[in-house]
């Protein structure tokens, strides 16, 4: 790999980072729990759209994600950061690998693929971790299906609407050559 390419690379996944974790930042402190309830909107997770685009997305995401969780340690989630981390880390690889997968120009797999990941990973963190009493499996799809919910609504719309916009203006290829 080149020099010029490593650095770019370098480069996209540190804004990518801080693009997450502003993002995610900003709205909690605009609406207060949106982004760790069981059922989240987060914004930010709109933009695992990048990892459609360019690999610099998937640390550059996991690394937003673990610097987002911060905030969510003092609120006594520090599991959060390791396993919502994770639960971003195999979400954009997959996607990153699903990128060529379409449906009429669409990548409908790995759109799904924040929900799946979330869901189940979030899903089993909460019902093993937050709920007394042991681990039940209809609470863990509750749980997991009310996160897998939420991610599904922010790539149905935010998540979509991004992946048209980079697309249609060919932003993919000025920005992540």
């Amino acid at each position: 790999m080149k020099l010029q390419s490593k650095n770019a690379l370098i480069a996209q996944t540190a804004i990518i980072a801080a693009m997450y974790a502003a993002l995610t930042y900003a709205q909690n402190l605009l609406l207060p729990g949106t982004t760790s309830m069981a059922v989240q909107f987060r914004v930010s997770e709109a933009l695992n759209v990048l990892a459609l685009f360019t690999p610099a997305a998937i640390p550059g995401l996991t690394l937003g994600c673990i610097i987002s969780n911060l905030y969510n340690i003092g609120s006594g989630l520090p599991l959060d950061m390791i396993f919502g981390s994770l639960a971003t880390l195999g979400c954009t690889l997959t996607m990153y690998a699903l990128k060529n997968v379409k449906i009429k120009s669409y990548p409908l797999l790995s759109m799904l693929m924040p929900a799946v990941f979330n869901g189940v990973i979030i899903g089993w963190e909460i019902e093993c971790f937050f709920i007394d009493g042991p681990f039940e499996f209809v609470g863990f799809l509750t749980q997991g299906g009310l996160v897998a919910l939420g991610e599904l609504g922010v790539m149905a719309t935010l998540g979509t609407a991004l992946y048209y916009i980079i697309t249609k203006r060919n932003l993919n290829k000025k920005l992540f050559k």
